[in-house]
């Protein structure tokens, strides 16, 4: 497809090496020359110099109109006015990266009557996930499927762990749970595993169930956490201030630290169920007298990865804390994981460049089983996808054993159009009508077909 993106910064820099992998015919622009060179030197895509939200500037990128735009600069009022002007150059698609709570007020609009076909906030998507890590405190990183019915979760081996010299056959015969380990890491080396591997402590595995039977697998291994009831925010930026309203919408208690007197009477404002302290969150002592003992989790979202990082090994000292960081530098955040610094981070690049290669890979399809989401997963080394499943797929009802799927692909899950969700094995078979989960190391895949070798 011919694709334009506006502005790179990280997500538009992420974009462009994720959508040229994809082999999309791409051109950047931005109005700084030397990020664009440097772009089009290590990408080998066409740049255009100059204001995105300038008709001529997007007619030099393609003469007639691209397939997609998407608008990733640092304002709001740019990346909306490259979108309009995207559609009068006949462009069928355009994305927008919006981040004002303002504008989220007329989304319906935007969509409607000005032709943006998808708006992506990246601060709000991010708390939805960290939102969803602290409903479940025992995974690292939690996505779900099918409108929640199908969960994955990575989750850590510790040195003393249950599972660790369990053989995966055993795990599943002698708890009784259907889950599934799809994919493991193990000292940076990634396995797609069978029946027949053994976990180790430091492994990293990551497990599709439903909800109920990832309780009840924790559980039974006496490794269940409780939700999060009582959550200490550091940070009151739009992320913050999102994630607080989030968790005040789950009737948690929240507590939010800042040091900046105006942003604080603002949130208080806008927030009045959560608890804002005006200090500085780097404080060990504010922290301690406002109480982070009695916390179950501590978030921490400043400007700076450092100090969150910092943060978030201070605030793991306390016990039975679910701790939480924001960590944009990639090189920091395998850092932090690796050596065990933090318990779960979140990028709000890697977060908004999922939501928007989804929706690529969605557009490329013409052939029905459109991809419905996209989670990366194990460093951004494995795709876990859903995808619909039509009529005309050619091996509907064909059992799994009979199929020769490609070696770097696993079905992970099926949820049937009643809703029942099925752990596949090798008798089971797909249905038209069903939502399909399926996991690989590829970066290709765009249609079910894709999976049979």
């Amino acid at each position: 497809m011919k694709i334009i993106i506006v502005g790179l910064g990280k997500v538009g820099r992420a974009l462009t090496r994720q959508l040229t992998a994809d082999k999309h015919d791409v051109v950047v622009i931005d109005q700084r020359a030397d990020v664009v060179d440097d772009t089009v030197n290590i990408y080998d895509v066409r740049g255009v110099v100059g204001n995105g939200g300038v008709y001529d500037t997007q007619a030099e990128a393609f003469d007639g109109g691209a397939d997609l735009l998407i608008a990733t600069t640092s304002s709001d009022e740019n990346n909306i006015l490259a979108c309009l002007v995207a559609k009068r150059l006949n462009t069928r698609h355009t994305i927008a990266r919006i981040r004002d709570p303002e504008y989220e007020k007329q989304l319906r609009f935007m969509r409607k009557e000005l032709g943006v076909s998808m708006v992506v906030n990246p601060e709000k998507a991010t708390a939805r996930e960290i939102s969803r890590v602290l409903r479940f405190p025992n995974a690292v990183k939690l996505e779900t499927f099918s409108k929640q019915r199908i969960e994955l979760v990575e989750y850590r081996l510790a040195p003393k762990d249950p599972l660790a010299g369990l053989r995966l056959s055993d795990t599943y015969k002698n708890l009784g749970v259907r889950v599934l380990v799809c994919a493991v890491s193990r000292g940076g080396a990634l396995t797609i595993p069978d029946g027949s591997f053994v976990l180790q402590p430091g492994d990293r595995i990551y497990l599709t169930a439903t909800p109920k039977n990832l309780e009840a697998f924790f559980r039974s291994l006496g490794l269940f956490k409780a939700s999060a009831s009582s959550v200490m925010i550091v940070g009151a930026s739009k992320m913050g201030y999102y994630l607080a309203k989030e968790l005040c919408g789950m009737r948690m208690k929240v507590r939010i630290v800042d040091s900046d007197p105006a942003r604080c009477q603002e949130l208080s404002d806008q927030l009045p169920e959560a608890l804002v302290i005006c200090g500085d969150g780097s404080d060990s002592e504010l922290l301690a007298e406002e109480g982070l003992r009695e916390a179950d989790a501590f978030v921490a979202l400043t400007g700076l990865d450092e100090t969150n990082i910092i943060l978030a090994m201070y605030a793991s000292q306390q016990e039975n804390c679910k701790v939480v960081a924001k960590i944009n530098r990639r090189s920091f955040a395998e850092l932090a994981v690796g050596k065990g610094l933090v318990d779960s981070y979140v990028s709000t690049g890697m977060v908004t460049v999922e939501q928007i290669v989804q929706y690529v890979r969605a557009m490329q399809n013409s052939r029905g089983s459109n991809v419905k989401t996209l989670h990366r997963i194990v460093d951004e080394q494995v795709e876990a996808l859903e995808f619909g499943v039509d009529a005309a797929l050619p091996f509907l009802g064909v059992p799994f054993r009979e199929l020769k799927t490609r070696s770097n692909v696993l079905i992970a899950g099926i949820v049937r159009s009643d809703g029942t969700v099925i752990i596949p094995s090798g008798q089971d078979a797909l249905r038209a009508g069903d939502d399909v989960i399926v996991v690989t190391t590829g970066r290709d895949l765009a249609d079910l077909r894709d999976i049979i070798e």
